[in-house]
């Protein structure tokens, strides 16, 4: 017996409604990373997170709107009709998540960063620091490594 599928398999109908709707509600590090750098207009990535982990390092396009603020502040803040993109620490954390329903609940269009700040940080992404920004070595184990002498390669070519 297989253990993959000793619980068989969705119907692919049904398999592909239910991937389609993870792909509505969440986004992932590299394809946030390459909507940056190709300058997607009205793309707003906003930071979670509390004060203390904003100054440890955070996205250096982000909008620093911690959850708690986000019903009074996001409308000065956020323009109406901008794609939001929410992220917290890792996968570890709720806080993107609970971001994404505020702003769904204020009408914006959103979604969540999987892996958060943590992935964006081991993708070798740069992150701003109270030293500038900076970037980490690529962890292997989130992206593939960049060959000798090129850069990091930021994408998992999928």
């Amino acid at each position: 017996m297989t253990r993959a599928f000793a619980v068989p398999a969705a119907v692919p109908d049904a398999a592909v409604t239910h991937f389609l709707a993870r792909l509505r509600y969440e986004t992932d590090v590299s394809d946030v990373h390459a909507d940056l750098t190709a300058g997607v207009p009205d793309l707003v990535v906003v930071d979670s997170r509390g004060d203390d982990a904003w100054e440890q390092g955070h996205l250096p396009e982000a909008l620093h709107l911690p959850t708690a603020r986000i019903a009074d502040q996001a409308a000065a803040t956020v323009p109406p009709g901008a794609r939001v993109v929410t992220y917290c620490w890792g996968p570890g954390c709720d806080g993107a998540t609970r971001a994404a329903l505020e702003f769904a609940r204020l009408g914006y269009a959103v979604k969540e960063m999987r892996g958060g700040y943590e992935y964006w940080v081991r993708e070798g992404l740069p992150v701003v620091t109270g030293t500038g920004v900076t970037r980490r070595p690529v962890d292997e184990l989130t992206a593939p490594a960049a060959p000798i002498g090129r850069r990091p390669a930021v994408a998992c070519d999928c």
